[in-house]
């Protein structure tokens, strides 16, 4: 294997090539500069002349007969800053890049698709993959060699960039043939490994089942959450665990969601000024995170903490959730024309870690009085040594104390100590107001609006809070106006007035997902429609059609360049949730209000395509095991009908909203609406069936049997909590 080769070599063979003419980094480079992605433009003043994933950059390698050096990164990632500090903006590194080698440099928020597959590339080789992603490829676009964060030199038993660079071009030119028949053998062990997830087999609860065994297998019962470190939020597998309780009562699942939740609310991982989240801890205890905080995983946390406040009553969860919304009002989201941002960065300089979210004993003497500062450093554990490596006075903020336990060792009453804990927040907070903030990625990435509108529209269920439900509507519709084509689907990004790039799957299954949560909180039709028209172009675009099993694409098929050639299915939640995983369960959700079976059979075989390699991934295809606990659990079916205007129709649509009970179909409905045509033919019956009444009435049905209608709130929370269920 060509890896191995350069593993040897890489330290003993040296080289001495000439070096091209002076390299003017005064000058923006072009191809960046009027880029959308916040992290190509970022680079645009490095000496490397840097190209976008683009055709015209493999035209160059070809035609010049050159390696790639394809950089992978994040606007967020900490390494990310590092390498282009250390590597990319070194001249010397640079003339070496751009006199053997086109470089093209990616974000991975702008293009999951060119991630997903070389990740899998770099991982089959080194074993692992991550940001920033250093990959070489042929002129064609397929991986001989890469890894992730080279330092500049040899260090630490690491080859070098500068090192590894010679020696890439050294063997490229040397040995040709031996690099493109590696660089072949990988891609089709790539192709081999992905038909080996497609194991069609028969649906049933049992897979769940196993899922879940694995998922306790790996739980941390000393920290909560799951593995050892790093540490991940595992969001779809917190929300599996919950609805697994509410449908057996098991309470090990119950305590396997509060432990995990409560270590995070009260850890590091949450930036306990702000109220975000970062996006994972490098240590077991969730202490010390990467201080990236990322919309993804704050949107997948929102609906954690709403839905674990609705089932528990537990006032941390409640906090943490408002935290959220707080941080995300603040810090990620247009609060005129509607929309959430992507990222914030960890850093707000290449030359520091976290500093922004982390405090000295000597910044907080600064900021606090003796009395607050006295109980702060109980709370937050700020003491002279801190948690940072690189800084060791630097001490990150979590709950290392609660009141009750500072007020014992004090001696004072416990309200006086929360009277101080709230001052010393605010005090805290206030000051790092002052600081200078990590910069901001204001793209709004179609997928995850689409995330993080369905979480606001489940906290909005469960704290009712009107300017929660009208953000998400503004946003969706801000989406809808400007980044879907009219004859086609969504867009993926939307910045500075214009959306940029398409045939993305993720953002057609998570915005016809939170249209479907916006029909059934508000009833109108319109937002119905939309999901539907977006379903529906994922059908006609996405499905893989020349598959036995079929399934979706996470893009529509390319004859492009490089690996994007080759199918690729989303099945794991890596990061965000399985593609395929949402799109059966908006076609489930669609099927069950329509009765169309397409929407059931493509749901079926969806899920059947990967339903004999689920159980060995555990908790990475939580989201999997929640489609398919959706398709095989009849959910409840909630239908409101009356006039919206009615408060008698409110009510009884806000104590629909208002019960934790997975999966349930809300649908308001004025009385006008039961002939509509996307309705399916049981509901029309149904309704018909009680006949006209002259205030509203709500109906619960599961499966084929339903609950005499009523108009009585209290009646209504009773019945869909129980109605269906198997004693």
């Amino acid at each position: 294997m060509i890896a191995k080769f350069f593993l040897i070599l890489v330290f003993i063979l040296e080289c001495a090539f000439s070096m091209s003419d002076e390299i003017k980094s005064e000058k923006s480079n072009p191809r960046l500069l009027e880029s959308a992605s916040a992290y190509l433009r970022s680079a645009s003043r490095q000496p490397v002349e840097w190209y976008p994933w683009s055709d015209g950059a493999f035209e160059k390698a070809q035609k010049e007969d050159k390696p790639i050096l394809l950089d992978i990164g994040a606007v967020w990632c900490h390494w990310c800053h590092v390498i282009d500090r250390e590597s990319y903006e070194n001249p010397e590194i640079a003339k070496i890049i751009n006199q053997y080698f086109v470089p093209i440099k990616v974000d991975r928020d702008e293009r999951p698709d060119v991630d997903a597959r070389y990740q899998r590339a770099v991982s089959a080789i080194r074993g692992q993959g991550g940001w920033p992603l250093t990959a070489f490829l042929t002129p064609q676009g397929e991986v001989f060699y890469g890894g992730t964060y080279f330092p500049p030199e040899d260090r630490g038993g690491r080859p070098g960039m500068k090192s590894l660079l010679l020696q890439v071009a050294e063997v490229y030119r040397e040995k040709k043939a031996h690099v493109y028949e590696d660089a072949k053998k990988i891609s089709q062990a790539l192709s081999s490994a992905q038909l080996t997830v497609f194991k069609m087999g028969k649906l049933s609860p049992e897979i769940v089942d196993q899922v879940l065994k694995q998922m306790e297998a790996s739980f941390d019962e000393e920290y909560g959450g799951f593995g050892t470190e790093p540490k991940f939020p595992a969001e779809g597998a917190v929300e599996l665990a919950l609805e697994k309780y509410s449908q057996s009562g098991d309470s090990k699942w119950l305590d396997i969601v509060s432990k995990t939740l409560g270590a995070m609310a009260r850890g590091g991982i949450r930036d306990q000024l702000g109220g975000g989240f970062h996006r994972y801890c490098v240590d077991r205890f969730w202490k010390v995170p990467h201080f990236e905080i990322m919309l993804y995983v704050n949107s997948g946390l929102l609906e954690n903490f709403s839905h674990a406040y609705q089932v528990t009553g537990n006032p941390l969860f409640k906090e943490a959730a408002l935290g959220v919304i707080r941080y995300v009002t603040e810090e990620l989201s247009d609060q005129s024309q509607g929309g959430f941002y992507g990222s914030q960065d960890a850093d707000y300089s290449m030359e520091d870690d976290g500093d922004y979210f982390t405090w000295s004993l000597k910044e907080a003497q600064k900021v606090l009085d003796p009395q607050t500062l006295e109980v702060m450093r109980r709370y937050y554990d700020i003491e002279e040594k801190g948690e940072m490596h690189e800084d060791p006075e630097k001490n990150v903020l979590f709950i290392a104390q609660e009141p009750h336990a500072i007020a014992k060792a004090l001696g004072k009453p416990i309200e006086e100590i929360r009277v101080l804990i709230e001052k010393g927040k605010g005090a805290l907070k206030t000051a790092r107001d002052t600081r200078e903030k990590p910069p901001v990625d204001q793209n709004l990435y179609v997928n995850w609006n689409g995330m993080m509108i369905h979480a606001y529209f489940e906290a909005y269920k469960v704290f009712g809070f009107e300017e929660v439900k009208n953000f998400a509507l503004k946003s969706l519709d801000l989406l809808w106006n400007h980044a879907h084509e009219k004859s086609g689907g969504m867009f993926h990004v939307y910045f500075d007035g214009k959306p940029r790039l398409k045939n993305l799957l993720d953002d057609q299954v998570q915005m016809a997902n939170a249209s479907l949560d916006a029909y059934e909180v508000t009833g109108e039709i319109k937002y119905f429609s939309m999901a539907k028209r977006l379903v529906d172009f994922s059908i006609e675009n996405f499905w893989d059609v020349d598959a036995k099993g079929g399934g979706f694409l996470d893009a529509t098929p390319s004859s492009g360049e490089g690996l994007l050639s080759g199918a690729h299915k989303s099945f794991e939640d890596a990061p965000t949730p399985s593609s395929n995983a949402v799109a059966a369960q908006v076609l489930d959700r669609l099927y069950r209000i329509t009765g169309e079976k397409e929407y059931d059979e493509k749901a079926q075989k969806t899920l059947e395509l990967f339903a004999n390699t689920a159980p060995q991934y555990g908790g990475y295809v939580a989201s999997y095991a929640r489609a398919l606990n959706f398709h095989l659990v009849e959910p409840p079916r909630v239908v409101i009908v009356g006039k919206k205007d009615d408060p008698s129709f409110k009510f009884l649509l806000w104590a629909a909203h208002q019960v934790y009970r997975p999966g349930k179909i809300v649908l308001p409905l004025e009385p006008d609406a039961i002939h509509h045509p996307s309705l399916s033919e049981d509901l029309k019956l149904l309704l018909k069936s009680q006949g006209k009444s002259d205030h509203p009435m709500a109906f619960v049905c599961a499966a084929t049997a339903c609950a005499p209608p009523t108009d009585q709130v209290e009646e209504l929370k009773k019945t869909i909590k129980s109605f269906g269920l198997k004693k």
